[in-house]
């Protein structure tokens, strides 16, 4: 019979406190209790730390010491948010800040439907279910989809926090390895297929990709719509950086693939296109009737999405054409600058990211976790060191990564520039420095 364990531990404490009842002086005695501590949970202890922030505290110890300290390491864009977004909150004219409705006001969703159909994704307003950001979203469709024990085929390396929201719903990231040799190309369907058994229920993407910024071709796409298909699987798409494609090839987007619209849920966010991380909008998108209503009861449960955050969001949508544009050729400009910067460095080799807003570099050296750490705690050129993201953070195979780092080139020109003088410095000091070529 299974015994609650506030049941088991009231027995236990029971159990040890010892009653004399012969003892004449029993008023004088007094019982002894043990309790056990508390444990963490097993989702507590199995939590990764995000490899983008898990070396915030080296970094403020830095800036305390008088160094400064360029932030390759995480995608905050210092871009400007749309001006028309920054107004609609201050002129907010409202005498109660109430809850929102928990699928998001309609009047945002009906102007998102005609924003989604600039990309030839058509929906109507109920296919929205607005979010707390596009983590929520990810973590909603997870709780939605999959049981306990379920499996999803993610392409590494990957957004780190989707092993988080995978650990908190009970789910099993299986990873596919791509490399930085090959350009985080897509391996071949076989490979797929190796690791599907009768507990994978779904395929997780990003495209344009975080933390690598490949971008997914159409053969890529339609091995993938075969593979969902074919095995009655789910697609989470987390498709948040869709401005940001710098080739002439084409979006293809997971809502753009025929005969599974109904297996597809996309994640969306405003953070990354209109430079507002912080208001936390994102995104929850399918045809599937039955994954709406369970997200609906999770949306529920949490109340509401943010309001504020959906009167900036829902302005956004009117911002001026070449607010877009500006930030898009400003992107094209960072990248070139970082990329033909990296690879002029001895021994660093990145590819060519073909959207978003990061790539993967390969360095020079034993360990980036060491290295990064190194860079904040020990060294500085002329008061200034760079932060950067030890890539083997957004991989789960065991020594993945371990000599690359995630950069985002999310700096104006001039720091950037200034970024890539004080890595070379970094690395020609650093102790545990080693030949790639050897």
């Amino acid at each position: 019979m299974y015994v609650p364990s506030f049941s088991r531990t009231f027995v236990r404490i029971f159990m040890k406190s010892k009653f004399d009842f012969k003892d004449k002086d029993f008023s004088e005695r007094q019982p002894h209790y043990q309790f056990d501590m508390p444990k963490i949970s097993i989702r507590g202890t199995e939590m990764p730390s995000s490899p983008i922030r898990k070396l915030a505290p080296l970094a403020e110890d830095a800036k305390k010491r008088g160094v400064k300290v360029y932030h390759l390491n995480i995608g905050q864009p210092d871009l400007p948010t749309p001006k028309v977004a920054i107004d609609a909150i201050k002129n907010i004219d409202r005498t109660i800040l109430e809850y929102s409705p928990s699928q998001g006001y309609r009047s945002y969703r009906e102007k998102l439907v005609h924003y989604y159909a600039k990309y030839d994704i058509h929906l109507t307003a109920d296919d929205i279910i607005i979010t707390s950001g596009g983590s929520e979203a990810v973590l909603f469709s997870f709780l939605a989809c999959l049981n306990p024990g379920d499996e999803i085929i993610v392409p590494e390396p990957a957004y780190a926090n989707y092993m988080a929201f995978a650990i908190s719903a009970g789910a099993v990231i299986r990873t596919i390895a791509t490399t930085i040799d090959e350009g985080f190309s897509l391996p071949k369907v076989e490979k797929f297929e190796e690791l599907i058994n009768e507990r994978t229920r779904a395929i997780l993407i990003c495209n344009p990709n975080n933390p690598t910024g490949y971008l997914y071709s159409r053969r890529e796409m339609n091995q993938i719509r075969d593979l969902v298909k074919k095995y009655d699987l789910y697609l989470f798409s987390d498709e948040v950086y869709r401005e940001f494609i710098y080739t002439g090839s084409p979006y293809i987007s997971a809502c753009h693939l025929e005969g599974i619209e109904d297996n597809v849920v996309l994640i969306d966010s405003v953070s990354k296109r209109y430079s507002e991380c912080g208001i936390r909008i994102g995104a929850l998108i399918t045809k599937n009737e039955e994954i709406r209503k369970a997200v609906m009861k999770f949306c529920q449960a949490r109340l509401s999405p943010p309001l504020i955050g959906q009167v900036a969001a829902e302005a956004s949508l009117d911002a001026p054409e070449e607010y877009g544009r500006d930030i898009y050729e400003e992107y094209v400009e960072r990248r070139k600058c970082l990329i033909d910067g990296l690879n002029r460095i001895p021994g660093v080799y990145s590819p060519i990211p073909m959207g978003a807003f990061y790539t993967v570099a390969r360095l020079p050296v034993d360990d980036c976790e060491k290295f990064c750490a190194w860079c904040l705690s020990d060294f500085n050129y002329e008061g200034e060191t760079i932060m950067m993201a030890p890539a083997a953070g957004f991989y789960t195979t065991p020594g993945a990564g371990k000599n690359e780092v995630r950069i985002a080139y999310v700096l104006k020109k001039e720091d950037l520039v200034r970024s890539l003088f004080v890595l070379r410095k970094a690395l020609e000091a650093y102790p545990g420095r080693v030949d790639n070529n050897a």
